[in-house]
């Protein structure tokens, strides 16, 4: 029965713990006994905080128990990627030049789900500042793909994802500055949204590129994601880019589709030569959502590299400008991908990213235009399934991506589980949807999710086995 309870979702375990039929202090402790049983396996945890989790759920059980619920989030276990800082909780980045920081204060995304009640069991494997890659040269080993520990579970929320997919935590925050949120959630078979840019706050989280870094849940389900984003899409005034606007409706995720015009980036996906198992389970998505009631046509988007140059340009000069002084004083204290990774943002021209700028703005109304004629784009997530660990391409602005196009436009973007291929590991799916409109997504996410079996599949990890597809 422990093991049950960590497959539940956070829709499912919340309405239990608020009618008193499940303790959040019963929750937390199978938890973080299944994280002592399997986590050696996936190393998807820089940083345990058993006994102040168990501190954290007992506090709740006592509120609820008085008739103090919070809301969906109450009791309810996660995990924080290691960017997202923490009072009094060591945050590294996972990078030796951060090994020994401790904030003094938290993100403004993790105070409102500790105000939310939500219960924090620890801080999850990242790439390198987000970008450094699967690393083997850094104070703790990279994270591993629950369905196959040899494969790479993507990055940067790499622990995020695979926590998430494994039943480490009910959910797990991730950040997504060219897909670090929707390329680990596509290779873990997770949901994982990149909000509208502005929606959820950037503050307190160690940053990559100014103008492209996102924060989002990462959740098995859609639905979970929406009830997430429920407490996460606030506007903080001390965020430069955070947007004061009304928050989306995400109560209406549960609704029907019927009706909703689907576009279908057909020449997008051809171009970046995406396996066949994914294209053809995308097919199979479709025909689901024209049974659901909705309305596939095919658009035209901007070539993929055009967003990638935009991108490359943008994020290498910003993440540079971040990182100058301490790359100059200090390199050895980061791993060897994320310099040559960050590096090239320092012969970056400043007419180049102007120029990019520019681009970026002409890409936006592109895609703007495009969506007056439909209500949501998909893609799929990635290009493949998951890789061995350590044998992927490099990133590159050369590289297809299907995300990097929405950090471009800052674009509401989530990743959904599409199928599986022969080998059990997961397929994805990719839906886009105008800015704000946050709660559409979510809605065609968690109308294919209902629709379809791949919710009821789970990898299957035992103490001494590497996981593979049930």
């Amino acid at each position: 029965m422990t093991d049950e309870l960590c497959f539940l979702t956070i829709t499912e375990a919340s309405q239990l713990i608020k009618s008193r039929k499940l303790s959040p202090v019963e929750l937390t402790a199978a938890y973080l006994d299944r994280i002592a049983r399997l986590g050696p396996q996936l190393n998807a945890y820089l940083l345990l905080l058993g006994d102040e989790a168990m501190a954290s759920a007992r506090a709740a059980e006592a509120e609820i128990m008085q008739g103090h619920y919070r809301g969906p989030q109450h009791g309810v276990p996660i995990a924080l990627k290691d960017i997202y800082n923490t009072r009094g909780i060591r945050t590294t980045a996972h990078s030796a030049l951060l090994q020994h920081h401790v904030p003094d204060e938290d993100a403004f995304t993790a105070a409102l789900l500790a105000e939310a009640g939500a219960i924090l069991l620890g801080k999850t494997a990242t790439w390198e500042f987000a970008i450094g890659g699967t690393s083997f040269d850094l104070p703790w080993p990279p994270a591993r793909n629950p369905w196959n520990t040899a494969h790479d579970p993507g990055g940067s929320s790499s622990g995020s994802a695979a926590a998430v997919a494994a039943g480490l935590a009910m959910a797990a925050m991730g950040t997504d500055t060219g897909g670090s949120i929707r390329g680990p959630a596509a290779l873990c078979g997770i949901a994982g949204i990149k909000p509208t840019y502005g929606l959820v706050s950037r503050r307190g989280i160690l940053p990559l590129s100014f103008s492209l870094d996102h924060a989002g849940p990462m959740c098995w389900t859609a639905e979970d994601c929406a009830l997430m984003m429920g407490v996460l899409a606030r506007h903080d005034p001390l965020d430069p880019a955070s947007a004061d606007v009304q928050q989306p409706d995400f109560a209406s995720v549960t609704g029907s589709i019927r009706g909703l015009r689907i576009g279908y980036a057909r020449a997008m996906i051809e171009e970046a030569e995406t396996s066949a198992d994914v294209v053809a389970a995308l097919e199979q998505a479709l025909a689901t959502y024209r049974d659901l009631g909705a309305v596939v046509s095919e658009v035209e988007l901007a070539p993929s590299l055009a967003y990638a140059d935009v991108a490359s340009t943008i994020s290498r000069s910003e993440g540079y400008a971040i990182h100058e002084h301490a790359l100059i004083n200090a390199p050895e204290l980061y791993g060897k991908s994320f310099r040559q990774r960050i590096v090239p943002g320092a012969f970056v021209r400043a007419c180049d990213y102007v120029n990019a700028m520019r681009d970026r703005t002409m890409l936006v109304q592109q895609l703007a235009h495009v969506m007056t004629s439909v209500d949501l784009v998909v893609t799929p997530a990635s290009v493949t399934p998951a890789h061995v660990l350590g044998q992927g391409a490099p990133i590159s602005r050369t590289k297809p991506s299907f995300a990097r196009p929405f950090n471009v436009t800052g674009s509401p973007a989530l990743s959904v589980c599409s199928g599986f291929n022969e080998a059990g590991l997961p397929l994805s799916m990719q839906i886009v949807g105008r800015p704000f409109e946050d709660h559409v997504v979510l809605r065609a996410g968690r109308a294919f999710e209902a629709a379809t079996q791949f919710r009821k599949q789970r990898p299957k990890l035992t103490a001494d086995v590497s996981a593979a597809a049930e």
